[in-house]
């Protein structure tokens, strides 16, 4: 997500937060959102740019998905398709502000990394989209279970709801699960992304033991 469409979504969000009344719809929960959120978050969804590691430094970049790569093997033999998911993974997460390593560590709570899973709710694929978001953000020819989209939907929808909390990232994994205010599910995706996918790039890693050693 753009800085610019960032800032918008923000401005929108007062108007949505005064919307009360919102009704379950499954492990996400639907609730009323004010026409220029839908609309910023229409535009968020609908990117088409190529996935790519949003990454500077090539050597980083190498190191992260070769890490990141070695850690999914057993759950997604097939090299390219891993690769292929995890720099999309890298690209929708950094664009919607969101540390990849915790879309990760969501997906692996959500998903198990399966591309066709579905919820006894109806969420789908890797990051369990509702379906409902399509009619309320998407388009009706987006497939949840395309790899894209799905990652798409889901960093949105997530970055959305940090942004309704405040940056308060245990209420917002909270509504994303639609059981905000519970422990169980915010807990999961936590420990998930500390002991499975934690991550500290090599160039900070230098700088900081070079900082050390001063």
């Amino acid at each position: 997500m753009t800085r610019t469409l960032r800032t918008l979504l923000r401005a929108a969000l007062t108007a949505a937060l005064a919307v009360s009344g919102g009704a379950s719809a499954g492990n996400q929960v639907y609730e009323p959102m004010a026409a220029s959120v839908r609309a910023a978050l229409h535009a968020a969804v609908s990117d088409a740019g190529a996935p790519e590691l949003l990454i500077a430094d090539a050597g980083e970049r190498a190191r992260w998905l070769g890490e990141m790569s070695r850690r999914l093997e057993k759950r997604i033999p097939d090299r390219s398709y891993r690769e292929d998911l995890l720099t999309s993974v890298h690209y929708e997460a950094t664009r919607a502000g969101l540390d990849p390593q915790l879309v990760l560590g969501l997906i692996q709570v959500e998903s198990g990394f399966r591309k066709y899973a579905v919820s006894s709710a109806g969420a789908r694929g890797y990051m369990q989209v509702m379906p409902f978001w399509i009619r309320t953000i998407g388009g009706a020819e987006d497939n949840l279970f395309h790899l894209r989209t799905n990652l798409r939907y889901g960093c949105t929808i997530l970055r959305h709801y940090l942004d309704v909390e405040k940056g308060d990232l245990f209420r917002a994994l909270g509504r994303y699960n639609g059981s905000l205010g519970r422990p169980e599910y915010p807990n999961m995706v936590r420990a998930a992304w500390e002991r499975h996918w934690s991550y500290q790039p090599l160039t900070l890693a230098v700088t900081e033991a070079r900082g050390q050693a001063n």
